[in-house]
């Protein structure tokens, strides 16, 4: 068993619960926050976990994903989670917490913890001698991101986030919809939804109207030139978008035996073909504004939206060609990646990856095994994703239900039995979580103080 303190970079989500679970496992952590020393342009306070955009942690309604990752990390006994539904306030089926409050709480929680010594510091280098942990979010420091660039290459950190929104394939209608690639090429790899001219034309409208997201100062709002916003593009002109992502050279629309006006093509987010992604799609709309103008388009007019469009700074590794299934750089196994870093997206979402990262560190150091969560919870899902997706085509992911596996023998793909197929998948997940818990066998009985009460014949609470 190590004897030198786990060192971790970086106080936010990901950072401090992955403090906690090594600290709870016995072993001492000594966690670099560089603020209030070195602030940045999105912080307000020198508070750990502190929620820089909205305080909201998604949805907590029951059967959603969002959900589903929420509960497996209560059931694993995440810090930050029970605080988090401590400091809930009104938020619908969101899960929206007071984040002043929040922060506190969590500060309070790192201080006072025996095992864990909070520095008020940049760490500036990464040491090759100790293992750490490394959380330091979408700005991480020039001096450290500088480092990772040296042990990892330049060309796998990226420093500047683009994201095409994502559509259930259940949910298309295939009736507007013909499947080519351009000129024939490598069969019929895409989904294309073929646009007449009045409809191009409302398309632009509402695109040159939209509503845009605000950016942050700290975003620097400078994009580039081959991966443009729509919106931008469309503020360029008319034609702009059918020369750009909406060009539909080299394609017939099988209908009318014509080529169309414009095209909006999709491409297969896995094997399953139950996803699509809007190739050229990123923007920075609000996300109502996406589900409504998006839906303008031939074939989407009841897509469900399993990720939105996003455009902004975030700092994060090519995680499927650097990172191992417990987090740690296969290159330098000592050295393990959290949060946003590891490219994930979402408070939640780097809540989970700090406790998995914690939770593999202590394992190791400890002369133990790990086992990554199974593949069918979210937990196991999320990890899965970012470790295995295509490194040459990567983006960053939230949950979802398309990164869990389908359940055998499910009910027919209707509108209607989409709820019930997840809710099989809810309770699959929860019913392997539950299991993993109990072959880590080293949570304190205090990691599950303060879980929220389980129905007895809940649905999704149940471990039938």
């Amino acid at each position: 068993m190590e004897t030198e303190p786990i060192l971790i970079a970086g106080g936010g989500l990901a950072g401090s619960e992955g403090a906690w679970q090594i600290a709870e496992r016995g072993l001492r952590v000594v966690l670099y926050e560089m603020r209030p020393r070195c602030s940045t342009p999105a912080h307000k306070t020198d508070r750990l976990a502190e929620l820089v955009c909205s305080n909201s942690l998604k949805s907590n309604a029951p059967g959603a994903a969002s959900w589903l990752l929420k509960e497996e990390l209560r059931r694993a006994g995440s810090l930050l989670m029970k605080l988090a539904d401590a400091c809930a306030v009104p938020g619908g089926a969101a899960l929206a917490v007071d984040r002043e409050q929040f922060s506190q709480a969590v500060t309070e929680a790192i201080e006072s913890h025996a095992l864990i010594e909070l520095r008020r510091e940049e760490l500036k280098e990464i040491p090759r001698d100790r293992r750490v942990l490394l959380a330091t979010g979408p700005l991480t420091s020039d001096s450290l991101a500088s480092g990772l660039q040296a042990l990892t290459g330049s060309e796998n950190l990226a420093f500047y986030d683009s994201i095409s929104p994502i559509v259930d394939a259940e949910t298309l209608n295939m009736d507007r919809i013909f499947r080519a690639s351009r000129y024939g090429k490598g069969g019929e790899d895409y989904l294309n939804c073929p646009m007449m001219e009045e409809e191009y034309r409302d398309f632009y409208e509402a695109l040159r109207a939209a509503e845009t997201v605000e950016m942050h100062a700290f975003e620097d709002v400078r994009y580039f030139e081959a991966c443009l916003p729509i919106e931008e593009l469309a503020r360029r002109g008319y034609d702009t978008l059918r020369f750009g992502p909406m060009k539909p050279v080299g394609l017939t629309d099988p209908h009318t035996g014509r080529q169309p006006y414009a095209v909006v093509q999709l491409r297969p987010e896995n094997l399953r073909f139950s996803s699509y992604n809007l190739v050229g799609f990123q923007n920075h709309l609000k996300f109502p504004e996406q589900k409504r103008i998006l839906r303008m388009i031939p074939g989407l007019e009841q897509a469900e939206f399993l990720r939105y469009g996003q455009i902004h700074r975030n700092t994060y590794l090519n995680a499927p060609r650097l990172l191992s299934p417990d987090l740690s750089l296969r290159a330098q196994p000592g050295v393990s990646i959290a949060g946003q870093l590891s490219g994930v997206e979402g408070y939640v979402e780097c809540i989970a990856t700090g406790l998995l990262a914690g939770i593999a560190i202590a394992a190791h150091a400890q002369g133990g095994a790990y086992t990554v969560p199974p593949r069918a919870t979210a937990l196991g899902s999320l990890v899965h994703f970012i470790t295995h997706a295509d490194p040459d085509n990567y983006q960053p992911t939230n949950i979802s239900f398309d990164l869990l596996p389908p359940i055998e023998n499910a009910p027919r793909h209707t509108a209607r039995n989409r709820q019930a197929r997840r809710e099989l998948q809810c309770r699959r997940a929860l019913r392997e979580i539950e299991a993993w818990i109990q072959d880590l066998g080293n949570l304190s009985a205090e990691s599950f103080a303060g879980h929220p009460e389980r129905s007895e014949g809940s649905l999704y609470f149940g471990t039938e």
